[in-house]
């Protein structure tokens, strides 16, 4: 588990960010060598976790995600940024069976780049604090 699974599940089950960018171009880790725009792409920065006092049960994490917009056009990028602003920031509750008491803040937006393909990129991030089961984050699930 990772936030950065947390951030892609919650994107896929958004009707107004589908309807903009296909489930399927929702990825986690890299985009894949000629992915066309628009394209979302979910990635951990960092990661902290809370060390448990004893084995067992959950412990908290903090993951630091980067939402990188792949546009075909600078109006098409903004409007996306704005988008992933209004659906992350705010969420609570439990996501996934093995992410409880899940929390998403803002956590900033990045400058504008040159992406392949004559294409338009951001990044915006977010603050993933969420509880996992112990066992899995000790095999870095």
């Amino acid at each position: 588990m990772s936030g950065a699974m947390i951030v892609a599940t919650l994107l896929r089950a958004v009707e107004a960010v589908t309807a903009q960018v296909p489930a399927a171009s929702i990825k986690i880790g890299r985009l894949p060598d000629g992915t066309r725009p628009a394209a979302l792409l979910v990635r951990t920065v960092s990661s902290v976790e809370r060390q448990p006092l004893k084995r067992g049960g959950w412990v908290r994490r903090t993951d630091r995600i980067a939402v990188t917009v792949r546009a075909a056009s600078y109006r098409e990028q903004a409007a996306l940024i704005r988008l992933l602003n209004a659906v992350c920031p705010g969420v609570k509750g439990d996501v996934l069976p093995d992410a409880k008491r899940v929390s998403i803040l803002a956590a900033g937006v990045g400058p504008d780049v040159s992406g392949p393909g004559d294409s338009y990129e951001r990044t915006h991030d977010f603050r993933v604090s969420y509880d996992a089961p112990t066992t899995a984050t000790q095999e870095g699930a």
